[in-house]
């Protein structure tokens, strides 16, 4: 007693293998995962055959169906012997396989497999590719289901059961994630079959065929330029090693800190000036330090690339139990509720010992700059009510400030009553609800622009600012703000 599971191949019975056949000839009947398969029609006459075609014109998921099968071929594997027949081969791409495993063997029910080519033989004569050469194979509604593909776009990737335009058009919008739209792939419909159809076409077309079916496989071919992780960390360990760069092999993970802080400035720089161009070269040039840290964290034996990307993802998931559990919130502030909630329980996990007593003020960054510092100092003590009651308390003290600034005597007096001016009129930002930090760069920005303005006024009036009078850098600073208005 059991279940005989037969690969079909990819086409028609050219493809069975002897096997198969001799397994098929001498049973009187096999059950068929779809009798939608060129080499149905090439079994033997007198083979009984039954098909599970019908789940799926009834079910709404495929998770229906596949479960069906597995329940239906484990109870008459209990009763007898079973032949159950799969397109391609049984353990490329056949869910009912996987689930049929698991299942057999805790129903204590015996397996045996027939091997059959697969879709991928001819796809890669097909597309003239070698198939060792880093070939990536996936199922199309397991791409689908992404937001960004779990893909390599540095090797070749084969897709297989394309098997209709909506499936083709989800698969465009998941890949065009990675790879651009102008992208050329291969649409290859009954690859192995004689009616084989090959359609060269640009990764946004990939939907429009009127051809695809469920014997529809794509292949998309690796990017020009390299744009993995993988490609990128080897090319860090390449300079750190012997037959790497001298300056990049004398680093350590404390002299790169000097550049790690100006890369993260240049990041914020561009995001300030929403210069999109330079913010793409610079997160790269931040993402090199990143990768470099880790490259000499593996090099001492204390942690690698794997660990720092696999510590995040873990982290990520565990702090938003929201969306990838059970839990259920109403809006942002459940969400930053839950989140220092996790963060207590991780930290006891990790059996730190307990303070004297715990501080609102408690793992400040002291890395800040000194304006986001002033902001997040504030808002951790507002949240005990360490605060005005209302805005004009606000307003008083500022005008206090102004004036201990007005009655300072010494050097020392005005930094700290300056100090005291700006840490309060951080306090006005919030209660107005502006972000400080912000506001004071969008206010840079707008300066920068605007006394650029008045250089090129200037220049163009063959004048220099260091010898015009008050008056008249007024007047060009009236004018450039005309001009520039934001």
């Amino acid at each position: 007693m059991g279940i005989t599971i037969v690969g079909l191949g990819p086409g028609d019975g050219r493809y069975l293998t002897r096997e198969a056949w001799d397994v098929l000839t001498q049973a009187p009947e096999v059950w068929l995962r779809t009798a939608k398969h060129p080499a149905v029609d090439d079994l033997p006459t007198e083979l009984k055959r039954q098909s599970f075609d019908h789940l799926y014109e009834r079910a709404t998921e495929f998770d229906e169906v596949y479960n069906t099968i597995t329940k239906t071929l484990i109870e008459l594997g209990k009763d007898g012997e079973v032949v159950y027949a799969v397109p391609g081969h049984p353990h490329v791409g056949e869910s009912t396989v996987t689930r049929l495993q698991v299942a057999a063997q805790e129903q204590e029910v015996e397996l045996h497999f027939v091997a059959g080519l697969s879709f991928v033989e001819p796809c890669l004569t097909a597309a003239g590719i070698d198939g060792m050469d880093g070939l990536q194979v996936h199922d199309a509604l397991d791409v689908a289901r992404l937001y960004y593909p779990a893909v390599n776009p540095d090797f070749p990737l084969l897709i297989g059961q394309v098997y209709s335009r909506m499936v083709a058009s989800d698969l465009k919008e998941v890949l065009t994630a990675v790879y651009p739209e102008e992208h050329p792939v291969v649409l290859m419909h009954g690859a192995g079959s004689e009616q084989e159809l090959i359609e060269r076409v640009c990764l946004y077309e990939i939907d429009h065929s009127e051809t695809t079916s469920y014997l529809t496989s794509l292949y998309v071919p690796p990017m020009e330029a390299k744009s993995d992780m993988s490609a990128f960390a080897d090319i860090i360990a390449v300079l750190r090693s012997p037959e790497g760069c001298p300056w990049d092999q004398k680093q350590t993970m404390q002299s790169m800190r000097d550049g790690f802080l100006e890369e993260m400035a240049e990041v914020i720089d561009a995001l300030d000036r929403n210069d999109l161009d330079n913010l793409q070269e610079e997160l790269g040039d931040l993402l090199l330090h990143i990768v470099m840290q880790a490259q000499m964290a593996a090099e001492d034996e204390l942690f690698n690339l794997s660990d720092v990307i696999g510590g995040i993802y873990a982290k990520i998931i565990r702090r938003h139990p929201h969306v990838w559990g059970t839990t259920s919130v109403d809006g942002s502030d459940d969400v930053v509720l839950n989140w220092e909630e996790i963060k207590a329980q991780e930290k006891a996990a990790k059996g730190l010992p307990e303070p004297e007593f715990e501080s609102v003020l408690d793992g400040m960054q002291k890395i800040l700059p000194a304006l986001a510092q002033s902001q997040k100092l504030q808002k951790r003590v507002r949240k005990v009510g360490f605060d005005w009651q209302d805005i004009e308390g606000v307003y008083a003290k500022i005008q206090e400030e102004i004036e201990e600034i007005r009655d300072a005597k010494t050097p020392e007096d005005l930094l700290e009553e300056v100090g005291d001016l700006l840490f309060i009129s951080v306090n006005l930002a919030s209660w107005v609800g502006v972000d400080a930090e912000i506001a004071l760069r969008e206010a840079n920005l707008k300066f920068e622009k605007r006394f650029r303005e008045v250089e090129r006024l200037a220049h163009i009036e063959q004048q220099k600012l260091i010898d015009l009078p008050e008056q008249e850098l007024l007047k060009l600073w009236l004018r450039a703000k005309t001009i520039v208005k934001s």
